[in-house]
Order: C-alpha cells, then sequence, then structure tokens
C-alpha cells in the first residue's frame, strides 16, 4: 500500500523532472546554462549547435535571447538584449575567426548595406584580431543591442562596437539566409 508521504515525495520528483529549463543542454560535450545574465536582462537558451568546417569541429554557438523564437527575422530585428556565444572545440587563429565572420558579414549584406557597416565592421575586425591566437575551450561572447555589440573574452570584457546596423548584420552571420553553417542556425533556432 502506499502511503500518503511516498505519493506526495514521488509527486515531488515528478513535478521537479517536469520544469524546463533545470537541466543544461550538452553540445558535442559542452554543458550550456539555460540561462545566462547580460546585464540586467535574464536570457534563455534559445538553440545551440555545433559549427564543422570539412568535418573539423570548430565551436559549439550558443543564441541566448529574452523569449525563445524560431523566426529569424523576429530575432534580428529584436532591439532587446541577445548573446551568441562561442565555445571553440579548437586552438584558432583571432585572423581566421575574423575572416569568417566577414565572409559571413559579405553573404549576409548588400553592398549597400556593406559600405554603411563598413567602419564598424573594421573596428570588429581589430578587436577580433587583438585577441590574438584563441585557445581550445575559450568562449568569445557577442552581446547584441539596439546600440551595436558587446565582445568579451572568457567572461572579460574586450571592446564595444555601436551601430544598430552592425549588430544586425552580425546576427545574420549566423541567422542569415546564406548562414555560415545551415545546420548551425536550425539548431540555434531550436529546429
Amino acid at each position: 500500500m502506499i502511503d500518503s508521504v511516498t505519493l506526495r515525495r514521488a509527486a515531488l520528483v515528478a513535478a521537479l523532472l517536469a520544469v524546463p529549463g533545470v537541466h543544461a543542454a550538452e553540445v558535442a560535450g559542452v554543458r550550456l546554462d539555460d540561462s545566462v545574465r547580460v546585464g540586467g536582462s535574464e536570457l534563455v537558451l534559445n538553440g545551440a549547435g555545433l559549427r564543422s568546417k570539412l568535418f573539423i569541429k570548430l565551436y559549439v554557438g550558443a543564441l541566448y535571447v529574452p523569449q525563445k523564437s524560431a523566426q529569424p527575422a523576429v530575432l534580428i530585428d529584436s532591439p532587446a538584449p541577445r548573446r551568441m556565444s562561442l565555445r571553440l572545440l579548437r586552438d584558432i587563429g583571432a585572423d581566421t575567426l575574423h575572416g569568417a565572420l566577414e565572409e559571413g558579414l559579405a553573404n549576409n549584406s548588400s553592398l549597400e548595406e556593406l559600405a554603411a557597416i563598413k567602419p564598424a565592421a573594421e573596428q570588429f575586425g581589430a578587436l577580433m584580431k587583438g585577441f590574438g591566437k584563441l585557445r581550445e575551450a575559450d568562449t568569445v561572447a557577442i552581446d547584441f543591442s539596439a546600440d551595436g555589440v558587446v565582445v568579451s573574452l572568457g567572461g572579460e570584457t574586450k571592446g564595444k562596437v555601436a551601430g544598430a546596423a552592425f549588430a544586425k548584420a552580425l546576427l545574420k552571420v549566423w541567422l542569415g539566409e546564406k548562414p555560415a553553417d545551415a545546420s548551425l542556425k536550425k539548431a540555434l533556432l531550436g529546429q
């Protein structure tokens, strides 16, 4: 016979297991937080996936947003804080990472858009190149807002680049029509 104490304990365990966000996601052996705090905002994990090139695992990308969405335009155009986190799975030269981001900008922006964001893109490039060689397990966080982006390495702010247009263009590297990695885009959108 099951007593009321046992029944209550079983109900409590079932309720705790059913609470969303209790278990962190894991991609390629990297455990990801279900939420992060950016400034005064609590952001939730929208999706995460693996970025690879020619069968080489480069990084685990995770997108944090105020409210989950599977619509790229909603996430790109939002003035709310967002974070793209890149957890490196191998050593990468900052020039290589910057080159890939620059290619992503070119693939997802018109010539007019590229001309308009050129000063911000150059500032961002200098910031990225200033990292030098990035090591396996380093985490680069790019915080997006209506004012531009803030870049951190290992939790330490390294610089800011102003401009809402640049922030939107940079997020399109992962969520645009021609993303750096289509399977990563799907994963970031929670699909």
